[in-house]
């Protein structure tokens, strides 16, 4: 049980951006060991920023967030389009890479080429071991890195929208992976757009438009209001406003936030300024 606590991730007041421009901000809550967690929100809406920092790809802004486990110790698949195909890789190398975190990326397979091989089958490629990964199809390239992940064997896996652009078989395919993750108690965070696909799958969902709009169980979540106000606010929002500083000592604040430390949301109790001359607002 203590192995599993440790694998939470704890957001605490967390602000993520670029060029010191929040990307999200005021997120707080926890995800807990064992959540099948999916992140939705307008386009913009900062999922995959969120990712990102979670996984440690780019700097805390402003708060902080606390893992059970390194960010090198959890698997991250970041949407296809940012995935160069054009590498002179087999469907073998590309799983492999997998093994790098444990193995070193200029040691031999060895016995690891078993798991590679395992991977493949598990994903439904058996054959394509020696296919140029640049051959593949949208469903097979993603299949292949699906196995990558298998091969990881990460117990936290963060996914950036792994169902863009592929055929409706390998969805029904890899939602199985997914679901099979989770009955083994593994953490999974996945950024999705389709909200039949979150209904059906995914028991706990947070929304975003930059900032937390609601974080719980889906059905209470992607309610009409919600994803109305998700909308206003994502079309509302100040691209080149600054960091909104908050203190970390302060009373009020603390009072203000603190049934959040628990990932519970509402969709009401939020009406920060996104840099529309805030008092708040950093002077930088």
């Amino acid at each position: 049980m203590g192995q599993r606590v440790s694998e939470a991730i704890h957001i605490h007041c967390l602000t993520l951006g670029y060029d010191r421009h929040p990307a999200v901000h005021h997120l707080d809550g926890s995800i807990a060991p064992g959540d099948l967690l999916a992140l939705v929100g307008p386009n913009g809406a900062g999922k995959s920023t969120l990712l990102k920092g979670l996984v440690g790809e780019i700097p805390v802004l402003d708060g902080r967030i606390e893992r059970g486990t390194s960010p090198g110790a959890v698997a991250y698949l970041p949407q296809a389009a940012e995935i160069d195909r054009s590498f002179p890789l087999s469907v073998l190398d590309l799983v492999a890479m997998g093994l790098w975190r444990r193995l070193g990326a200029w040691r031999s397979l060895g016995r690891g080429r078993a798991a590679c091989e395992a991977a493949i089958a598990a994903v439904g490629l058996s054959g394509f071991e020696a296919r140029p990964i640049g051959t593949l199809s949208g469903g097979q390239f993603q299949r292949a890195l699906f196995a990558r992940l298998i091969v990881q064997d990460a117990r936290v896996i963060l996914l950036d929208e792994p169902f863009t652009g592929i055929d409706a078989r390998t969805v029904g395919d890899l939602i199985a992976l997914i679901r099979g993750w989770h009955e083994q108690g593994r953490t999974v965070v996945a950024a999705l757009h389709d909200f039949a696909q979150v209904r059906a799958h995914f028991p706990t969902t947070l929304l975003l438009a930059r900032e937390p709009i609601a974080w719980g169980p889906t059905a209470t979540v992607l309610t009409p209001d919600n994803l109305e106000r998700a909308r206003h606010l994502s079309e509302a929002w100040d691209e080149t406003a600054a960091i909104c500083r908050h203190d970390h000592d302060a009373h009020d604040h603390d009072q203000q936030h603190d049934h959040h430390h628990h990932g519970q949301h509402d969709g009401h109790d939020h009406h920060h300024d996104h840099g529309h001359g805030s008092p708040r607002e950093a002077a930088e």
